[in-house]
C-alpha cells in the first residue's frame, strides 16, 4: 500500500491529538513492548513523563521537550513507548532506542525519540 507524504504526517500528528493522546506521556521498557507496553520500568522512583511533540514534517515526528526519568539503575533501558496516562491508560507506539542505557537518571534531548510512518 503507498500514501503520500501529507497523510503519513497526518497519521503521526493525530497519535499526539483528539481525544486520546497515546503520546502525552513517555515510558522506558527493558525489552520490546510489544502492542501492549510491557515490559515498562518500575522501581526507584520511575514514572512516565509527560511529552511534547514537534509537528510531523517527512514522515516524521520528534519530542519537542526534555524528559528525565529515574529507575534504579540496575536494568538496561532498550525501548521508550508512548502512552495517553501517567498511569495505566492506553499504550501508542514502541520506540526502539538506538543503543541500550543503563542509568540511575537518563535523560532524552528533544529531538531524540522519533516516530515515523
Amino acid at each position: 500500500m503507498a500514501y503520500s507524504t501529507t497523510v503519513a504526517n497526518q497519521a503521526l500528528d493525530s497519535v499526539t491529538g483528539g481525544t486520546t493522546n497515546c503520546a502525552a506521556y513517555v515510558s522506558l521498557h527493558s525489552a520490546d513492548p510489544s502492542t501492549t507496553g510491557g515490559s515498562e520500568m518500575s522501581g526507584g522512583g520511575y514514572a512516565r513523563q509527560a511529552c511534547s511533540w514537534n509537528a510531523a514534517s517527512a514522515r516524521s515526528k520528534t519530542n519537542s521537550s526534555t524528559l528525565a526519568f529515574t529507575t534504579t539503575g540496575g536494568t538496561a533501558v532498550t525501548w521508550a513507548g508512548t502512552f495517553s496516562a501517567v498511569t495505566a491508560g492506553t499504550f501508542g507506539i514502541g520506540l526502539q532506542l538506538t543503543s541500550s542505557v543503563t542509568a540511575v537518571n537518563i535523560s532524552v534531548a528533544p529531538g531524540a525519540l522519533s516516530m515515523t510512518a
